[in-house]
């Protein structure tokens, strides 16, 4: 199936690893032309030839803290100068924070809402006038089942995850006449670098613990009984950056395997 985004220019924050390294790869496959953005230049530049050497494609890497206003619109202006804009927005920075409420202090709701809420304003503030020029264009939110069903000791993260739901359905109707789509793919289990940091932690209680174990434990919570892969919430993504998806935009689709309560 052709998705017809040869030379479409891809924009993946967080995409040195994870899922936004996996969309960046199929989209890349695809003939999109990728910039991935992420906070470490190491590691972001690791994941860019990686990517170039798997599909051949064309990958620009620009290291990008989306919490900071000026390093965004430093981000914009670099795609706008070397490959005059970007059609296809992919929002996936941002990680999964939760305590009591007791203890989230202001400090940091500020910080979780600046990562995700805010940095999400801010990268599609700097992509919009393109997409409006030419009457096209894709934007996709990553958000989490928690922003639906948000459990205890589930904020600061399902609170800004519940506002880019809304941000996602209110924009989408806002930009419908220009033909920008926007949805938000809540993900669920996914193997993920975060899983692996705790994976960490727990192999320090149980040195005989392996990741696949891990994993497995996961997954038993899951109704197909497995944690998903990358690439599986890369393909979803792809296609909503797709042709084939043109009559979708306001939707918030479930990427968990059949684990959440609600639809």
């Amino acid at each position: 199936m052709d998705y017809e985004l040869k030379g479409r220019v891809a924009l993946v924050t967080g995409g040195s690893e994870g899922i936004g390294k996996a969309t960046a790869t199929a989209l890349s496959v695809e003939g999109a032309r990728v910039v991935i953005c992420a906070r470490r230049p190491d590691v972001l530049e690791v994941a860019a030839e990686e990517i170039r050497k798997v599909t051949g494609g064309e990958v620009l890497a620009v290291p990008t803290d989306v919490s900071k206003p000026d390093q965004v619109a430093n981000l914009i202006k670099t795609v706008n100068d070397t490959w005059g804009g970007v059609d296809v927005l992919v929002n996936n920075a941002g990680t999964a924070s939760g305590k009591a409420f007791e203890d989230i202090g202001d400090e940091d709701w500020m910080a979780d809402l600046d990562l995700k809420l805010f940095g999400w304003a801010r990268t599609i503030r700097g992509v919009l006038p393109h997409m409006k020029e030419q009457r096209w264009g894709r934007i996709i939110n990553l958000t989490a089942l928690a922003g639906k069903t948000p459990g205890a000791n589930s904020a600061p993260s399902s609170v800004s995850r519940a506002a880019g739901i809304a941000l996602t359905k209110s924009l989408s109707k806002e930009v419908a006449s220009d033909n920008i789509l926007v949805n938000t793919v809540c993900i669920g289990l996914i193997k993920a670098g975060q899983h692996e940091t705790k994976f960490k932690a727990l192999v320090a209680q149980n040195p005989k613990l392996t990741l696949d174990e891990h994993y497995a434990n996961m997954g038993k919570n899951v109704p197909l009984g497995r944690v998903g892969e990358s690439a599986e919430a890369a393909n979803l993504i792809t296609f909503l950056a797709s042709e084939r998806a043109s009559f979708i935009t306001g939707v918030a689709i479930n990427m968990d395997g059949g684990m959440s309560p609600v639809v």
